[in-house]
């Protein structure tokens, strides 16, 4: 990104007090994509990362969303919906070269593009980035930031 770039920033807060519940929020956003977005999960072990993902794949049209589990040996895991499904996880990835070397940016345009442990992204991405706070219980905060760059 150039110094003089700016970017668009919307961002939504919600507090959800069961996996069902994460899961529906999830669901409920996942309705509206057009089959490119990218959405990055940021938060720590046990957040509700993987719920959310199963939620996007429900609400992508994914019938077995049971399928659909954390890809941390395996890296990706690819599902098939109304748009096909990219689920990238990068626990087991440490330096930014290696996430680079993983070849992210062909998934990208290919369908919807979901990506846990974000975090350990060094380089700009329009995206939809999810981020999951523990609360107490099963209660998680989680700030949706859609990020657009001009």
């Amino acid at each position: 990104m150039k110094m003089n770039e700016t970017i668009s920033q919307k961002q939504e807060e919600y507090v959800t007090h069961s996996e069902r519940e994460t899961f529906l929020l999830a669901k409920n956003l996942a309705k509206g994509f057009r089959g490119k977005e990218i959405v990055l999960l940021i938060g720590e072990l046990g957040a509700g990362k993987t719920i959310f993902a199963k939620g996007i794949a429900s609400g992508l049209g994914l019938k077995d969303v049971h399928q659909v589990c954390s890809p941390s040996y395996t890296i990706i895991n690819i599902y098939q919906a109304r748009y096909p499904i990219f689920h990238i996880d990068l626990f087991r990835l440490g330096e930014n070269s290696e996430i680079q070397d993983l070849g992210l940016e062909d998934y990208l345009g290919e369908g919807v593009v979901i990506v846990e442990w974000a975090e350990k992204i060094k380089f700009n991405l329009e995206a939809i980035r999810v981020t999951f706070e523990l609360g107490k219980g099963d209660e998680r905060k989680i700030k949706i930031s859609f990020l657009f760059f001009p």
